[in-house]
């Protein structure tokens, strides 16, 4: 069990500010008078004395407090540009950002949970001991921002109201940072005190750039402190690393869920979208999680109208419902492969005036144009990108040709100012109505597009064996992974804990009939050479997940019927070739749905045995996991002693037949 504010307070011990009149002269030191006058409107004592020590710590020559107006922000933009941690480019309001060529990911090499002696953290996560991360603070931080200016922020981790709405303070040299904030997060100087009051707590971040040489990068570090819900992250720019307020705060988002939300409430990776049925009108909202560079923007935004792209806050609401909020109000999102087939809103932002976008790490061409892998269009043969200046056809010191952009490049604009963004939805504090959950990995062999979890434990399970591919958003990754849940990098207390809130909150007696959702799998990445072609090419195409997405609406308001497989509920081919058609005006061939919906068994059951082997290193797993893994393999192994490895959609049909009917 997690004990929040255990052990020594590492901000308030290396800033030595402990009482509130000398935070407050501290103030009248650092800040001029129009500063030290917006501070002045923040009454919480607590929220005050980590500001102040985050000062006594860093000692910058100045400090901006960010009240979140269209000045400051215009003002936070303005000294990007100057000091040069970004430059404008030829669209209005869209400027380039470059991390180092060494820190083009999360440095999950030096991101640390700050533990208490004999506090398990994940066996997947790094820790230390809070005296060593104390010593390191002191060390490195001292005086880290000399030279430069503090910016201070409130924000709201979700609508300002939400049952789960956290409010954070992001403290930063980094004027990069703190514009990505601006785009991404709430604003809520004026309402600051009221949101801790409501919440009952507040989250911080510190963070500093340092000289932003490579030369510093080895001493770089992230750390969270899990029992004062405080981040500290020291010579890194990347987003993943600096701005706290996402996957640093969702790791505290995740603990309070996990430890406090007495299974009513989950923090979780996942999108946050809806379908809306075109004859009766009806949204059927999803919420959904896919490990990162997996295709998770892109289903986001499948919906006809959606509310987040990465994060999601959910609780059980009184009417037995599951509520959903997305902490952010932006996206943070991977450019390759975004184009105006399969991503036509987004790519209207990108390429004409009036969205506010900050890039990162694309190429440039010499008339300041953004460029990047899978776009569609015609591509430079020079510019600027990650590494430098950039020609075609240009080579790295192993002599692997350089990308025109990093395969993590990134873009950061609002959600409002994508078209099928539904702002009345996303920005209520009563949240949107669940009914589907969905998982999916970058699994190119084993499992079918879309399968529905015959129990809610069975869907928890769908969760917990999510495989990928390494991608580029970690340095360092390579080879195939498990990500349970797509979130288990961002979960720091033991996976089995965890586990335990998700039974929980999934199996919950307050859901209702109506209100409990149903639980799925998807796969976009199956391969035509997985089920006997020659090609690696995909079985399927990027614009096919409205048809997925629209199936489950349908399964999950019992407008059609699935076929029962040993590991769930799989579509009717019949069902699949009028949605295509009605959806995206495209045949779908019966072969095609054959070889896409056909079980390989052996391949299946070696899935759960690599699960299986996985989860038992952990003791302390719910014997549930076991208990859903047998059934699944139980039936496993009934359907290939009657259909031998490869069991076909028609000859799963079969074998549901009463027992009197002929088998495959």
């Amino acid at each position: 069990m997690l004990e929040l504010e255990k052990g020594v307070d590492i901000l308030t011990e290396v800033g030595g500010i402990t009482s509130i009149d000398a935070a407050r002269k501290l103030f009248q030191e650092k800040l001029d008078q129009e500063h030290v006058a917006k501070l002045g409107k923040i009454k919480n004592e607590q929220a005050l004395l980590k500001i102040a020590n985050a000062i006594a710590l860093c000692q910058p020559d100045s400090v901006y407090i960010t009240t979140g107006s269209p000045q400051d922000m215009r003002d936070i933009q303005r000294m990007s540009i100057e000091k040069g941690e970004e430059s404008p480019l030829a669209m209005k309001d869209h400027t380039i950002h470059f991390d180092l060529p060494e820190e083009q990911g999360r440095i999950v090499d030096r991101t640390f949970y700050i533990v208490n002696p004999g506090e398990p953290v994940s066996v997947l996560a790094k820790k230390t001991l809070r005296d060593d991360a104390l010593a390191y603070i002191r060390q490195h931080m001292t005086g880290i921002m000399k030279g430069k200016t503090m910016i201070v922020g409130f924000f709201s981790r979700g609508p300002a109201g939400a049952r789960m709405a956290l409010p954070a303070l992001e403290i930063t040299s980094s004027t990069y940072v703190m514009h990505s904030a601006d785009i991404l997060y709430r604003h809520v100087y004026e309402r600051f005190d009221e949101q801790v009051k409501c919440s009952g707590r507040f989250l911080t971040n510190v963070h500093s750039e340092g000289p932003n040489r490579p030369e510093d990068l080895p001493n770089a570090r992230v750390y969270m402190d899990r029992s004062w819900l405080t981040t500290f992250s020291m010579f890194c720019t990347y987003a993943g690393n600096t701005l706290l307020l996402k996957k640093g705060n969702h790791r505290f988002a995740v603990d309070l869920a996990t430890y406090f939300g007495k299974g009513e409430e989950l923090s979780e990776h996942m999108f946050i979208t809806g379908i809306k049925d075109k004859k009766s009108g009806l949204v059927t909202w999803f919420a959904g999680a896919a490990p990162s560079g997996c295709g998770k923007t892109t289903t986001a935004m499948a919906g006809s109208g959606f509310v987040g792209d990465d994060l999601a806050q959910m609780w059980i609401a009184e009417d037995g419902t599951v509520r959903a909020i997305n902490p952010e109000q932006g996206i943070f999102g991977i450019v390759a492969d975004v184009n105006r087939e399969g991503d036509p809103f987004l790519m209207k932002c990108l390429r004409e005036e009036g969205t506010e976008v900050i890039w990162t790490n694309v190429l440039i061409d010499e008339k300041k144009v953004p460029h990047w892998t899978g776009n569609g269009e015609e591509h430079p043969d020079k510019g600027v990108n990650f590494q430098g200046e950039w020609t075609k056809g240009k080579k790295d010191a192993s002599g692997k040709g350089i990308l025109i952009s990093h395969p993590n490049a990134r873009c950061t604009l609002r959600n409002v100012a994508i078209a099928n963004y539904d702002e009345t939805s996303g920005e209520s504090p009563e949240g949107v109505v669940v009914k589907v959950i969905t998982y999916s990995g970058r699994d190119s062999d084993t499992m079918p597009p879309v399968w529905v979890g015959k129990t809610s434990d069975d869907g928890v399970m769908i969760g917990a064996s999510i495989v990928s591919a390494a991608t580029a958003t970690e340095v360092g990754a390579k080879g195939v992974r498990r990500q349970p849940w797509a979130n288990a990098p961002f979960i720091p207390g033991p996976l089995a804990d965890n586990m335990r809130a998700q039974f929980a909150f999934y199996g919950n007696a307050r859901l209702t009939k109506k209100g409990r959702p149903i639980l799925a799998g998807l796969n976009f990445f199956l391969t035509d050479e997985a089920r006997g072609g020659n090609s690696p090419k995909l079985l399927g195409e990027k614009r096919d997940v409205k048809v997925w997405l629209t199936w489950l609406a349908k399964y999950a308001n019992g407008e059609v019927e699935a076929i029962e497989t040993a590991i769930g509920f799989i579509p009717k081919y019949d069902d699949l070739k009028r949605l295509f058609s009605s959806i995206i005006d495209k045949q779908y061939p019966r072969k095609l749905y054959d070889r896409q919906f056909s079980i390989y068994v052996d391949m299946i059951q070696a899935r759960i045995d690599l699960q299986r082997e996985a989860f038992s290193k952990d003791e302390t797993v719910p014997g549930t996991l076991y208990t859903v893994y047998d059934e699944w393999s139980k039936g496993l192994a009934a359907l290939k002693e009657k259909c031998g490895s490869v069991a076909t959609p028609d000859q799963l049909i079969e074998v549901n037949k009463p027992a009197q009917a002929v088998g495959c």
